[in-house]
């Protein structure tokens, strides 16, 4: 909720080409204990004067010369594009009240106006306007804040990328079907990953059967496995072992959406500890 110092400190705009009621509203107003109370004899100058100003709230008498009521809501539109149009109007002609609401006008008061009316309208409409704008500001706030978020979300994923990449061979992501979604380097070719694949062939393409069947059981069970080594034998009879660290993946719902794991070509070095 507002503070009532916050109401109290709202900028007000008084239009009207009458001297003697832009007196009689200012001192209704600073007797009210307003403070930023800015009055304007001119409705040419409104636009300018909102432009600059941006007031909480415009008390806007409709039957001026030069220019009325109604042309300074349309001129104040061209600013408050999308906005809120902060206009109380104070009119004679009940007819003209309708019409205002429907040019943009957010509540009137009828002349000649009475004094706890007009101020409970006031009040209630600097409420309004001041609540709107903080919305608005908040809303803004959070934007920015999603903004730099993402931004940052994008730089540690890239940095983390960067790190997969440095640190293995291999990195890849693949969905809940098995099926790859992201991967760095031949993932598909080198690991074996990409598809299920019957012993008998596993065995024609030269890998361990056993070790195969092994990290296929963890991934059925979805479980998370760290540094697992396992082996094939090339055409020409060499012995090539990969190593493989894997974790599943699960969205907000804790329902399992795939695996994500880096590889490692170990070969040179089983062969220098062997």
């Amino acid at each position: 909720m507002l503070e009532a110092s916050e109401i109290r400190n709202a900028t007000i705009l008084i239009v009207d080409d009458q001297e003697a009621n832009v007196m009689l509203l200012e001192m209704m107003l600073h007797n009210e204990g307003y403070q930023n109370v800015t009055t304007t004899q001119d409705p040419r100058t409104v636009r300018a004067l909102h432009q600059e100003h941006r007031f909480d709230l415009i008390l806007l008498d409709l039957q001026m010369p030069e220019m009325d009521g109604f042309e300074v809501i349309e001129a104040l539109k061209e600013i408050e594009v999308g906005g809120y149009l902060p206009v109380l109007v104070i009119t004679a002609q009940p007819a003209h009240k309708l019409r205002a609401l429907q040019a943009g006008a957010k509540d009137f008061v009828s002349k000649p106006f009475d004094f706890v009316e007009m101020q409970t309208r006031i009040h209630n409409m600097l409420e309004v306007r001041l609540l709107y704008r903080r919305l608005n500001d908040h809303n803004r706030l959070l934007e920015q804040t999603v903004l730099e978020r993402t931004a940052e979300l994008r730089q540690s994923e890239a940095r983390f990328q960067r790190f997969t990449e440095l640190s293995s061979d291999w990195y890849w992501e693949q969905d809940a079907t098995g099926k790859l979604t992201q991967f760095s380097g031949p993932v598909e070719e080198m690991l074996g990953i990409s598809h299920a694949a019957t012993a008998e062939e596993l065995a024609v393409a030269g890998w361990n059967v056993e070790e195969r069947a092994t990290l296929d059981a963890r991934i059925a069970n979805r479980q998370p496995f760290l540094d697992f080594v396992y082996s094939r034998t090339l055409p020409d009879g060499r012995i090539q072992y990969l190593q493989v660290s894997g974790e599943p993946m699960f969205d907000a719902a804790s329902a399992f959406i795939g695996y994500r794991g880096i590889g490692l070509d170990i070969s040179e070095r089983m062969q220098r500890t062997g």
